[in-house]
C-alpha cells in the first residue's frame, strides 16, 4: 500500500498507457498473422496462432504496466506458481486437452469449415482451440468436445476429398433376371447427371438374403452434390424397377413342417354378442 501512495500521476499514466497500447497491440498482431497465413497456413493453425500471439503480448505489456507502477513482480510471480500448482492438480483435465490440441494442430486432420463425424455427432467445424473443437450440426446445434476425446476416438472427415462415393443396397426377388436387373441399375447410373463416369460405377451381388438377392450400386459424385445424388438416385431406381416390373420384395417366411404336411383347417366362426 505504501508503494501506491507514492505513486506519481506519470506513473500511473504510463502504466495505463502501456495496458492500452498492449491491447492495440494484440489486436494488430493477430490481424497481421491472419492475413499473412492466409496462403500458408490452415484456418485451423492461424487462429490458434492469432490466440497464442495476442495472449503473449497482452501479458508482456501487463508485467510492463506493473514494472511502471513500481510493484514487485516476485511476490505476484510466486503466488502465481503457488496458484499455477493449484490449478493444476485440479485441472490436469485442461492439461491433457491443451495438449492434445497441440498434437491436433501437428497432424492437421481436419480444418475449419471441413465435416467431421465423431462418435454420433456430425457436423461443420466452426473453431478448434487448445481446449476443444466446436461444432454446428445440421440441425443446427452447438456442439462442443474435448480434444482429448478426438484424440482417442475415430473421427471421420466427410469433406476430405474432392469426391464421395454412395454405396445404394436394394433387394431384389429371386425370380428376376439379374442380368436385367445390371441393365436396368447401370442405366439409372448412366442417365443421372450427377453420377460421374470416372470412376466409373460398380454393380456387385451381395448375397442371398432372407427374403431377395441383396445388390449394391456404388457411384461417385462431387463432394458438393452427395445429399442430391443420394436422394435422386433412390428415387432413380425406384421408378425403373416400377417401369420395368422388377419387384422389391417384403421379408417374408415360407414354414414347413416335414414331408407330410397338410394346409392348415381355417374356419370362420360368427361374432358373438
Amino acid at each position: 500500500m505504501e508503494t501506491l501512495r507514492n505513486l506519481s500521476f506519470n506513473q500511473i499514466f504510463i502504466g495505463i498507457a502501456f495496458i492500452i497500447i498492449g491491447f492495440i497491440l494484440a489486436k494488430l498482431a493477430t490481424k497481421a498473422i491472419a492475413t499473412l497465413s492466409k496462403d500458408k497456413l490452415t484456418k485451423h493453425q492461424s487462429l490458434l496462432f492469432q490466440r497464442i500471439s495476442y495472449y503473449l503480448i497482452v501479458v508482456l505489456f501487463v508485467i510492463t504496466a506493473l514494472q511502471q507502477i513500481n510493484v514487485d513482480l516476485g511476490v505476484i510471480l510466486g503466488a502465481a506458481g503457488i496458484l499455477s500448482v493449484a490449478i493444476g492438480f485440479a485441472s490436469q483435465t485442461s492439461a491433457s486437452n491443451i495438449i492434445s490440441g497441440l498434437f491436433l494442430l501437428g497432424e492437421k486432420p481436419f480444418g475449419v469449415g471441413d465435416v467431421i463425424k465423431v462418435g454420433s455427432t456430425t457436423g461443420e467445424v466452426l473453431a478448434i482451440d487448445l481446449l476443444s473443437i466446436k461444432l454446428r450440426t445440421f440441425d443446427n446445434l452447438f456442439v462442443r468436445i474435448p480434444n482429448e476425446t478426438i484424440i482417442k476416438s475415430e473421427v471421420t472427415t466427410l469433406t476430405r476429398f474432392p469426391i464421395r462415393r454412395f454405396d445404394l443396397v436394394v433387394g431384389v426377388a429371386y425370380k428376376e433376371d439379374l442380368t436385367k436387373v445390371k441393365q436396368v441399375l447401370l442405366k439409372v447410373a448412366d442417365d443421372f447427371q450427377l453420377c460421374l463416369e470416372d470412376p466409373e460405377p460398380l454393380y456387385l451381388l451381395q448375397g442371398f438374403g432372407d427374403s431377395a438377392i441383396n445388390i449394391q450400386l456404388s457411384v461417385w459424385a462431387k463432394r458438393e452434390d452427395f445429399l442430391a445424388l443420394k436422394n435422386g438416385m433412390i428415387q432413380q431406381v425406384k421408378n425403373a424397377f416400377d417401369e420395368n416390373n422388377i419387384e422389391i420384395p417384403f421379408p417374408h417366411r415360407t414354414l414347413y413342417t416335414g414331408s407330410e404336411t397338410k394346409p392348415f383347417p381355417i374356419t370362420q366362426q360368427a361374432n358373438i354378442p
